[in-house]
């Protein structure tokens, strides 16, 4: 099992997603520098029918209306991609591992804590190097970024990795926060996982910050209990 922050954050699209009062969010991706897509924060739309773009303080607003997204995950036919090094490691997951996403959200028009929660997860039905699958396995993350736009994926295929979720694959209707405020060396407040997700995740040898964080990879003997908590999950 392994666990991947996704997502937009201040450093990478400047806000967080929102969380509404009744534990219900919107997950908004990062911004796609590359400006290759055509789903923009003005043309993408929330679950309660306003624009993505909304969500952005109002100064920034009408820029952000046209400014492409980098839908990554995608949770319509449930694939990821990344081709960068730190998380090459994804290629090691296998059918009927759990690659579970958590992201930066943040109270939209209410109290509730900014943090990281628990957003989603795939059930794993393939991963690997795109070099290395079949084109009927390409085909099936056709709706990935990595792949729908063909000049990136040409350029990317030595490298990429995709994962592609099965059934039972979902994002989830209800937040769930997974961490507190903590500390680092210089005293500076960073998020680490809460003792209560600890419990049910590990300590994962005692790098317990999760803001901004390399794949985590669930210890053996924890996974058991992750996978039915996350399965388990509204």
């Amino acid at each position: 099992m392994a666990m991947l922050r996704v997502g937009i954050d201040s450093g990478s699209g400047g806000i967080d997603s929102p969380l509404f009062a009744d534990g219900a969010f919107e997950f908004v991706p990062i911004p796609d520098s590359s400006g290759l897509d055509e789903r923009t924060y003005g043309n993408y739309m929330a679950r309660d029918g306003k624009p993505f773009s909304d969500y952005f303080p109002l100064g920034r607003q009408a820029a952000m209306r046209v400014e492409s997204m980098h839908v990554d995950p995608e949770f319509t036919s449930f694939t990821y991609g990344d081709p960068t090094s730190p998380k090459a490691g994804l290629r090691r997951l296998a059918a009927g591992d759990l690659l579970v996403f958590y992201a930066g959200l943040r109270g939209y028009h209410c109290d509730l804590p900014q943090g990281l929660y628990l957003v989603g997860y795939f059930e794993v039905a393939f991963a690997g190097i795109a070099r290395d699958l079949t084109e009927e396995q390409i085909s099936a993350c056709g709706g990935n970024f990595h792949v729908r736009h063909e000049s990136v994926f040409l350029r990317q295929r030595e490298r990429l990795v995709l994962v592609k979720g099965g059934s039972g694959s979902r994002l989830l209707t209800k937040a769930v926060k997974i961490s507190v405020l903590g500390q680092d060396r210089a005293g500076k407040p960073l998020k680490v996982l809460s003792p209560q997700m600890q419990k049910i995740f590990g300590t994962f040898d005692g790098k317990l910050s999760f803001q901004r964080s390399p794949t985590r990879w669930v210890a053996n003997e924890h996974i058991a209990g992750a996978a039915s908590f996350v399965r388990g999950l509204a």
